[in-house]
């Protein structure tokens, strides 16, 4: 194992009726309400924001609009009102993609350039704007991660920052709030979170059998939960379990102690880059490529994914491996999700294009080291 500083500030406030608190939990007097299109207000969530805010005198600004793969353009709008409107607090309620162009709203602030330096420079993040979360999707783990992902769309870029400081004060998760959700965006919230777990659980590091568990039994719950949430879209304790583990996934308790991969992360990014995609969706396809390609690394470790996620006894550890491998692949399938580029109707026409952009700072993983080359295959592995 090796040695960790673990500093996780978010405070968790769950469970059912939660977002009429949100009023309460917020000092400042004036604030940016932000938010992505009309599901908030057909819903009554927005209804009941606006209420809680009102009834202990909080001023807002509202900026919507955010879409999935957040733009920088909406990052940089919120900004300009921020800076205009005196703006001392960002409240986002949506999911992944809501919070993190909050987080890097709050990131820009008080940078003096262009936004988009902090993303492609390193440029530590100093005095963000705090920010709160009402969480509506269970996904990304972005409501306790200190992690932004932003796209850049006249780049063709998506990348991320990452400094504790982006961390939100509190995240309020009222799992009620995901009933309504399509079960594609379900389906594509439980390939993220699980491909969060796994970016942590494939390491090189010895002697973590601790959190080997707690990432194994991560991965059994979000399993369990989502098989029965497809029959079952209103069962309170199956959307609760979801919720919770998506913030497990990736609040950085998984990885304590052990050294992280992160390469299927980057190597979708390309793909929502390029094409726009759901990023779980393409998570589903990547994940399982990138652990045919990889698997030799580390035989053990892939028998022992089989073994204590999927309940996989072989003959041998390959064997094992490859039926692990492949019971992933069935099950993102079970749920609704694509397990193949050809499926998403991608052709390898900017495989290349892809990977030298992927690898522009370097070989990317941490499992196993991988060029340009490499993640061309993967691509082609996913393409079938």
């Amino acid at each position: 194992m090796e040695d960790f500083t673990y500093y996780c500030p978010t405070k968790i406030i769950f469970g059912k009726g939660t977002e009429n608190k949100v009023g309460k939990e917020i000092s400042e007097k004036k604030i940016l309400l932000h938010y992505g299109g009309g599901s908030i207000k057909k819903s009554g969530l927005y209804d009941k924001v606006i209420a809680s805010l009102q009834n202990v005198g909080i001023e807002y600004v509202e900026l919507s609009g955010v879409v999935p793969n957040p733009r920088i353009s909406k990052v940089k709008e919120g900004i300009e009102i921020c800076r205009k409107q005196g703006i001392a607090f960002i409240l986002a309620v949506g999911g992944g993609s809501v919070i993190d162009s909050a987080k890097a709203i709050a990131a820009g602030v008080p940078y003096e350039g262009d936004v988009w330096d902090l993303f492609i420079k390193d440029i530590p993040i100093k005095n963000p704007l705090p920010v709160g979360v009402i969480l509506t999707i269970s996904a990304a783990g972005s409501e306790a991660s200190p992690s932004s992902v932003i796209t850049n769309e006249t780049e063709t870029r998506k990348l991320h920052i990452r400094s504790d400081l982006l961390r939100p004060k509190f995240a309020i998760m009222d799992p009620e709030l995901t009933f309504t959700l399509p079960k594609f965006q379900t389906a594509s919230g439980i390939a993220d979170m699980m491909a969060h777990v796994c970016e942590r659980y494939f390491t090189n590091t010895s002697s973590v059998d601790l959190t080997d568990k707690l990432c194994e039994a991560t991965l059994r719950s979000i399993i369990r939960n989502a098989k029965l949430v497809t029959n079952n879209p209103n069962d309170y304790e199956v959307r609760a379990n979801l919720m919770w583990a998506s913030t497990l996934a990736h609040n950085g308790l998984l990885g304590t102690g052990r050294e992280e991969d992160w390469a299927s992360h980057m190597i979708e990014h390309e793909i929502s880059a390029f094409y726009d995609v759901t990023h779980g969706a393409g998570l589903a396809v990547i994940v399982p490529a990138w652990m045919k390609y990889v698997y030799k690394q580390d035989l053990e470790r892939f028998a022992q994914f089989a073994k204590e996620v999927w309940g996989i006894e072989a003959a041998s550890k390959e064997e094992a491996a490859l039926k692990g491998i492949e019971e992933m692949k069935i099950f993102f399938r079970e749920i609704g999700l694509p397990t193949t580029l050809k499926e998403m109707e991608l052709d390898n026409q900017k495989f290349g294009e892809m990977a030298k952009a992927c690898t522009e700072r370097g070989e990317v993983g941490n499992f196993v080291k991988l060029s340009p080359a490499d993640i061309v295959k993967i691509y082609e592995l996913a393409r079938e």
